[in-house]
């Protein structure tokens, strides 16, 4: 049976004049729709939407129609879209791999179409189809992606240049420093840091370049508690050429005796003094003791009240990026909870070890700090004033 015919706008028009005729020659309404070859319902709607139209006014009439249901498609299309977007994330997404999973996104939450959702995101179809190579199994950087994902795991305030460094020197792996960081910003373990603008401070007392081993050593206190509520504190003291943490002293309250105590040894244990101590305005600090302690021994620097930069190779707050206490507190105090004081005395022994035989600093060449004191032959060259 053949299908049933679909009347355009002009046919239309032509067979409701013919009606008009048929019916002033007296014809029915039933008549008139069996000579047109319609029904009698098809001839009701064609008046009631043409009715007094010619035939270019109808198909007018139906190309607006036309029109007007695109641009309601469109419209519709276009807030489904922003709606899309809202969804996915504020801002541009930017790189393929994260345009491909906010497709996936639109796709599985939203019921949005695979052609749709890649016209949100601005990704071509093809390349939203084509499978990544890194997530085939001919990939051939595999082994090393697998290396960089444990290492950001142990290390998650390190960046591409630290996880390069451990590669090449503790793995012994001849790979390029830019394709480590190609891998390394395609696994996505980039680590944002805030870091607050610095500010140089202007000294009240003569500082000395710390240019050489044993010339500046920087001293410093810390603050954690245990799981019970009572308080740890931690002193360190690092050289500020070497960047060797050279004191550990963690206790519940750490005395200006008990700080001087620990100092003798120190001296003893590294061959004599150092020409300066460089510490800020604490009350174990300005105490009488360690004055006594230091005179005619070893120069005392005191930093300015309220400016920690200045001190920036050990103290944890300010604008100290590369202070060891900074790194203490944040690969360390802030991962752990301590049961015991015997515990965090451990634990932080084991890290300072760590920081001095196996950490990588990129100011000293990538040599540990150990290592680069070990080569060290700078002196001091004094400053005529």
């Amino acid at each position: 049976m053949a299908g049933r015919k679909r009347n355009s706008a002009e046919d239309i028009v032509r067979k409701l004049r013919r009606a008009d005729e048929l019916t002033a020659m007296g014809k029915t309404q039933d008549e008139v729709a069996a000579e047109l070859e319609v029904s009698s319902a098809t001839l009701y709607n064609g008046r009631r939407q043409y009715s007094g139209m010619d035939t270019d006014a109808a198909k007018e009439l139906k190309e607006l129609r036309e029109q007007n249901s695109k641009l309601k498609r469109l419209l519709a299309e276009a807030e489904l879209e922003k709606d899309a977007l809202r969804e996915v994330a504020k801002g541009k997404i930017l790189g393929p791999a994260a345009k491909r999973a906010a497709v996936d996104m639109l796709v599985t939450t939203m019921n949005m179409s695979k052609r749709l959702a890649c016209k949100a995101v601005g990704l071509a179809r093809s390349t939203y189809s084509r499978i990544p190579i890194a997530q085939t199994p001919a990939d051939p950087d595999a082994a090393l992606r697998t290396l960089l994902r444990e290492y950001a795991r142990m290390n998650p305030l390190h960046g591409f240049r630290r996880a390069w460094a451990h590669m090449r020197h503790d793995k012994g792996m001849q790979v390029n420093k830019k394709k480590i960081h190609r891998l390394w910003k395609e696994e996505g373990l980039q680590v944002r840091i805030y870091h607050p603008r610095k500010r140089a401070g202007i000294s009240s007392c003569p500082q000395v370049e710390a240019d050489a081993p044993k010339v500046v050593w920087a001293m410093d206190f810390q603050f954690d508690s245990t799981i019970d509520g009572n308080a740890i504190k931690i002193a360190s003291v690092i050289d500020e050429h070497t960047r060797e943490s050279l004191l550990n002293i963690v206790e519940r309250s750490i005395t200006a005796q008990r700080l001087t105590d620990e100092l003798d040894k120190v001296f003893a244990l590294w061959g004599g003094p150092p020409l300066v101590l460089r510490m800020d305005n604490g009350p174990e600090f300005i105490s009488h003791v360690l004055q006594q302690f230091c005179r005619d021994r070893v120069g005392i620097s005191y930093i300015p009240p309220g400016t920690p930069w200045n001190n920036g190779h050990i103290e944890s707050g300010g604008t100290s990026l590369w202070g060891i206490n900074n790194r203490l507190r944040k690969k360390c105090l802030n991962r752990n909870y301590w049961t015991s004081l015997l515990e965090a005395r451990v634990v932080i022994e084991d890290f300072k070890d760590d920081h001095n035989n196996r950490h990588r600093h990129s100011s000293l060449g990538y040599l540990t700090p150990a290592e680069y004191a070990a080569q060290c032959t700078h002196n001091h060259q004094p400053v005529e004033g």
